[in-house]
């Protein structure tokens, strides 16, 4: 039976230059990178508003958090935040501190959510689902 022959570079990667490689490198890198969030930190996925009745604008926000442990999703100065979970829990929407500095937070009768009153007097009521 004659020998069988294998060429030399079988085995070995093809020869490329060092910046494929690096683009290569460079891109598996972005591909995991973007779709993780920072530990603590949220990102608003969907945002709707409803202007449909007079004087009235009804919008709804969905986010995506990534918080760290004893901590979940919720609003800081109107923003959508890492909070701790004990406000959740116990319904304490405004030590979540989710208006903004000149506003005043009130719970709602129910504990259902929470309303910002501006200085003008203009309500803005939020209620959690």
């Amino acid at each position: 039976m004659a020998p069988v022959s294998r060429r030399k570079d079988a085995g070995r990667w093809p020869r490329m230059s060092s910046t494929f490689w690096a683009v290569v490198l460079l891109t598996a890198l972005l591909l995991l990178y973007c779709g993780q969030l920072a530990a603590g930190t949220c990102e608003i996925v969907t945002l709707d508003r409803d202007s449909s009745q007079p004087r009235r604008t009804i919008a709804r926000q969905t986010a995506r958090c990534a918080c760290k442990k004893g901590q979940i999703a919720g609003t800081t100065r109107t923003r959508p935040a890492c909070v701790d979970a004990g406000i959740v829990r116990k319904k304490q929407w405004c030590e979540m501190v989710p208006c903004l500095e000149d506003e005043g937070c009130d719970l709602l009768v129910n504990k259902s959510g929470w309303t910002c009153t501006q200085p003008g007097g203009r309500v803005k009521t939020t209620t959690v689902s």
